[in-house]
């Protein structure tokens, strides 16, 4: 039986690993950062690799790509543990958690068809977090509910 140290994934020279994902979220991890394997990144993905804070967590790597802040927001909506690694030259050169802000612009449309904010008018989505985990999110247009599994199919 393979050791918890060994490596389940190789190094990266540069780019970004997003570590302590939540288990079983990576590959929508990917999915919500438009990454379909046509940009020419190489993508690594590891599924309920063993963690001891976490019991179980995923890992993604893109090699050649650095994530902006609107990603990491994406990101922390669906696995508030999170954190971005940023590697250059094989080396870590920032290490952050996600942190879900308490207000959430843009990022997903409200759930309620009669919503305001779906009716063609120029304003955005504007949602205020209840419940960071297990999340929850309402609306500031219409007061609607969103959770976890609303968010994921917007992605």
């Amino acid at each position: 039986m393979s050791s918890e140290k060994e490596l389940y994934v190789t190094k990266i020279k540069d780019g970004t690993v997003i570590d302590h994902i939540s288990p079983g979220f990576a590959l929508n991890v990917i999915r919500i950062l438009n990454i379909t394997g046509k940009e020419g990144y190489v993508v690594s993905a590891v599924v309920n690799v063993p963690s001891g804070k976490l019991g179980k967590k995923d890992i993604v790597k893109i090699e050649s790509r650095e994530l902006i802040p609107g990603e990491v927001d994406k990101i922390a909506l669906i696995s508030p543990k999170a954190t971005i690694n940023i590697i250059r030259n094989y080396e870590v050169v920032d290490k952050k958690k996600v942190k879900l802000p308490k207000v959430i612009k843009g990022i997903v449309r409200c759930i309620n068809p009669s919503c305001i904010s779906n009716a063609k008018e120029p304003i955005e989505s504007f949602f205020l977090v209840e419940i960071v985990d297990p999340l929850r999110i309402r609306c500031h247009y219409c007061g609607g509910i969103m959770e976890m599994s609303d968010v994921l199919k917007q992605f």
